[in-house]
């Protein structure tokens, strides 16, 4: 799923519980973040302002990459170097925009997610989407995004990533940083514990306490 982008990026243990083994809580940034996404996935929305359509939760998907999902808007401007639409005149420019509830990131995630929307709707649509749109609910200010060779590389090689965990079934041990505060699946992911050590060391480490007693008897 497209959504996964955010939780694998994030953490790849996060990313495994919720896509994997199907678990999920909400917290207030999760529930804040859905309110924000509501309207932009009003699929019975669509707008028309003269030569741009805007169309919300426009549902994508690429067999190439193997992902499926929703594009929050996708604007389609009326562009001669553009492609055709059905039910439309003329031809159209592409643009995917994708709504964040904070502030730009630090880490490369939400480029990821909306470059992985742009290869989808490029697989759809037969079409080039060299830029799109990054808005944030903290800032509300649109940011444009450049979707480089480098970003759509960055893309692939995460996706071939997920793609072999997901077949594997496996999930990471925890790996407890700050950002296990803000999560919403600390208290089923129980980070804390990823430091300490494993049964089968616990039980091997008792073993030969076991046969050094032996020894000196």
């Amino acid at each position: 799923m497209l959504s996964g982008i955010q939780h694998f990026v994030f953490c790849r243990r996060q990313w495994a519980l919720i896509h994997i083994e199907q678990q999920w809580e909400e917290n207030y940034r999760t529930v804040d973040g859905n309110m924000m996404h509501k309207h932009a996935h009003d699929d019975n929305f669509h707008e028309k302002r003269g030569d741009l359509l805007i169309v919300r939760g426009m549902a994508v998907s690429s067999p190439i990459l193997g992902i499926s999902g929703e594009c929050d808007i996708v604007e389609f401007k009326r562009d001669d170097q553009g492609v055709p639409l059905h039910g439309q005149e003329g031809n159209y420019s592409v643009t995917p925009v994708e709504y964040k509830r904070g502030s730009p990131k630090a880490d490369e995630s939400d480029k990821l997610q909306l470059t992985a929307q742009a290869m989808c709707l490029e697989d759809m649509l037969c079409c080039e989407v060299p830029a799109g749109y990054l808005y944030y609910g903290e800032t509300k200010h649109r940011v444009r995004i450049e979707l480089t060779e480098e970003l759509r590389a960055q893309t692939r090689n995460m996706l071939a990533e997920m793609h072999e965990m997901f077949q594997k079934g496996y999930t990471p041990k925890a790996k407890r940083t700050k950002s296990c505060n803000a999560c919403s699946l600390k208290n089923i992911c129980l980070p804390v514990l990823g430091g300490k050590k494993s049964a089968s060391a616990y039980i091997n480490m008792h073993l030969h306490e076991d046969d050094e007693d032996e020894k000196i008897t």
